[in-house]
């Protein structure tokens, strides 16, 4: 039986993933997943490619009083109100849409330039969902993570946190059957999924998910038994697209609903 085995999302992109136990999907996105994301003085997207060590930094965000505590690997802790907002901004996301937005004010951006020794600023997207990649929601079957580790002859990639993605699936036959999902239907707890296409990697991949320093050649380890699609693009696990809203828990089941 094809179960939920873990949920991630990162309240700040590209810091910490959170694992919760229960998530809300609407069809923007999970609820408290990108809340917040982080540029550069020139307003252009800072990801965890560029400073791999932001994973170090944990974010909580309370929606209820609107109350963002960042905390560091040295036991340093920031927190402020979140809903006090300065410059609008527009931001580039990968070249796939552009996402209005608005600067986070308050101690946010001085304690996380000290930490990434360039500097960053705070970012609220003016819409829930905008910081979403292409679709917004992921998934990954904990067999295709058991076959890249024994494919490439090592336990470190097994920590499929370097993934950053959402929604992970025990109790698949067979590995990456997630890909025979595509252009279909997933019903994932009290929600529904649409699954649009194939992930491509990236750098952060080969990340060091509690560190963000690279210890393993992942997109090459794929890359050696997968292949490429249209020659370039190294793909590992599913895209989302949510259909119906609902709730999703950890142990919940997961039924493709298309042949």
């Amino acid at each position: 039986m094809r179960t939920v085995s873990r949920l991630s999302i990162a309240p700040v992109k590209s810091l910490a993933l959170v694992h919760p136990d229960e998530v809300r999907l609407e069809t923007w996105g999970a609820v408290g997943n990108r809340t917040f994301f982080l540029v550069g003085d020139d307003g252009r997207l800072v990801n965890g490619a560029k400073i791999g060590q932001l994973v170090q930094v944990r974010a909580r965000h309370d929606p209820e009083t609107d109350t963002l505590t960042l905390t560091f690997p040295d036991g340093e802790v920031v927190e402020g109100c979140a809903a006090e907002l300065g410059e609008p901004l527009t931001t580039d996301f990968y070249g796939h849409h552009l996402v209005a937005s608005h600067v986070v004010e308050g101690p946010f951006a001085a304690a996380l330039s000290a930490f990434a020794g360039r500097s960053l600023r705070l970012v609220r997207p003016d819409e829930p969902g905008a910081a979403n990649d292409i679709w917004p929601a992921s998934m990954l079957s904990t067999a295709s993570v058991a076959e890249l580790a024994a494919r490439s002859a090592s336990d470190v990639p097994r920590d499929s946190r370097r993934f950053r993605l959402m929604i992970e699936i025990d109790g698949c036959e067979i590995a990456h059957e997630e890909d025979t999902w595509i252009g279909g239907r997933v019903r994932v707890g009290g929600a529904t999924l649409g699954v649009p296409g194939p992930i491509p990697r990236c750098v952060v991949t080969t990340q060091d998910p509690a560190t963000g320093l690279k210890d393993f050649p992942t997109l090459r380890a794929i890359k050696e038994y997968r292949g490429t699609r249209k020659g370039e693009q190294i793909d590992f696990g599913v895209y989302g697209e949510i259909l119906e809203p609902g709730a999703v828990r950890v142990g919940d089941a997961v039924e493709p609903l298309d042949d």
